[in-house]
């Protein structure tokens, strides 16, 4: 059974994150979170036939949708390097290493850019174009989605 503490603790997490929606199974009780856009509770459930009180929490954070002015896309000549695969983003192969980019770094095809963890796998990330690195998008030791950008880069 999930801890009231617990629950708040992970929607917080999912709140501040890029992550969409949250499952987790824990001694017989499952926990779902979810983000605006898909449904808009959090709902804890047992998973086995015995039944077990779970409080139902109303994410206020989570629930808070803002409508933000378009704004003019001065990124649109920027090629997107983007995540192959949902897992964690390391900028390094060891917490002791540098990165294996940075902005204003020149990269080719096939020069490393990252790694992705996913399922206890390290997963090295290639770049797909010659060019220069401008924006590092995500955070060292951050949740990645599919498809997520990782870098923008100036193509050459």
């Amino acid at each position: 059974m999930f801890k009231l503490s617990e629950i708040k603790e992970l929607i917080k997490l999912v709140d501040e994150s890029s992550v969409q929606e949250l499952e987790i199974e824990n001694e017989g009780s499952r926990l779902s979170i979810r983000k605006p856009g898909k449904t808009e509770f959090v709902q804890a459930a047992a998973v086995q036939p015995q039944v077990i009180a779970a409080p139902q929490v109303q994410p206020a954070a989570a629930a808070v949708v803002s409508e933000v002015a378009p704004q003019a896309d001065t990124t649109s000549h920027l090629h997107k390097i983007v995540s192959p695969m949902v897992g964690t983003f390391y900028r390094a192969s060891s917490p002791e290493a540098g990165s294996f980019v940075s902005v204003g770094d020149k990269v080719v095809e096939k020069t490393t850019v990252c790694i992705i963890e996913a399922m206890k796998l390290m997963n090295e990330l290639d770049a797909d174009i010659k060019g220069e690195i401008v924006e590092v998008l995500v955070e060292n030791g951050q949740l990645v989605e599919y498809g997520q950008p990782l870098f923008l880069v100036k193509p050459e």
